[in-house]
């Protein structure tokens, strides 16, 4: 069945406006009658079927609830250095396909993107449209969220206080990442700082070690493009908890 994240929730029935409704009509093309599957970013999801379908909304009507154990059991967040073209898009597609709970685009010192302003705001609103649009792919039942573009400043105040934080470093050749994953505790967040193209300088990884107390972690002998070292890193930390496999 198509699944549409539902714009209001009734006690017996839901609504789809804008964008949902559009897909439902123009794309798709159901009518009255038709059976939908709706999800309302909380972890449920409602078997339904179309009822009625005006200008501006779709009204459904709730056959059965469920609640899927489709999301990762451990939150794992992805800060993200910002890079270049599509490497982003990608990164939030297929995270959002592996289970992360969101993600921050970082600005960082080697970055080759910089985005301020509207032009930052806008690209945030296009990630979380293709994070929404990978969720619905993946079935899954919460969209991760994509947050503002930031500094290291403002990490901290993004994720909840007891997030547990991990920053994959070209220059850590001891530290393994498995090796750190076994000291860390599976009730609790994690959060994964992936650098841009050019990776971190020095100075950012120890910024993050001393304010944010991140641990730094090989995940392997070869250097990874930006891209490759985010889901690598997310599919590890999602493997380690049973999340995959």
């Amino acid at each position: 069945m198509n699944r549409f994240k539902i714009t209001e929730l009734g006690k017996d029935v839901f609504w789809l406006r804008d964008a949902e409704r559009e897909h439902l009509v123009r794309v798709l093309r159901l009518s009255p009658g038709d059976l939908v599957v709706g999800y309302d970013n909380t972890g449920k999801e409602y078997t339904s079927v179309i009822v009625n379908i005006e200008d501006k909304s779709v009204t459904c009507r709730i056959l059965s609830t469920d609640q899927p154990d489709v999301e990762a059991h451990t939150k794992v967040f992805m800060v993200s250095g910002l890079s270049k073209g599509e490497k982003m898009d990608w990164v939030i597609q297929k995270g959002t396909e592996l289970g992360m709970a969101g993600l921050v685009p970082l600005r960082a010192k080697r970055a080759i993107v910089h985005i301020e302003g509207k032009k930052a705001q806008d690209r945030v609103v296009r990630w979380q449209k293709i994070a929404s649009e990978a969720s619905k792919q993946s079935h899954r039942v919460q969209e991760p969220k994509i947050f503002e573009v930031s500094d290291w400043k403002d990490l901290k105040a993004h994720l909840p206080e007891d997030t547990q934080w991990l920053i994959p470093y070209e220059e850590e050749k001891t530290q393994r990442m498995a090796t750190v994953l076994g000291t860390m505790s599976a009730e609790h967040p994690i959060a994964i700082i992936i650098g841009p193209e050019g990776g971190f300088e020095q100075s950012e990884v120890a910024w993050a070690q001393e304010k944010l107390g991140a641990q730094s972690v090989t995940i392997g002998p070869r250097i990874l493009r930006t891209e490759t070292a985010a889901l690598a890193a997310l599919t590890l930390v999602l493997g380690h908890f049973g999340d995959l496999g």
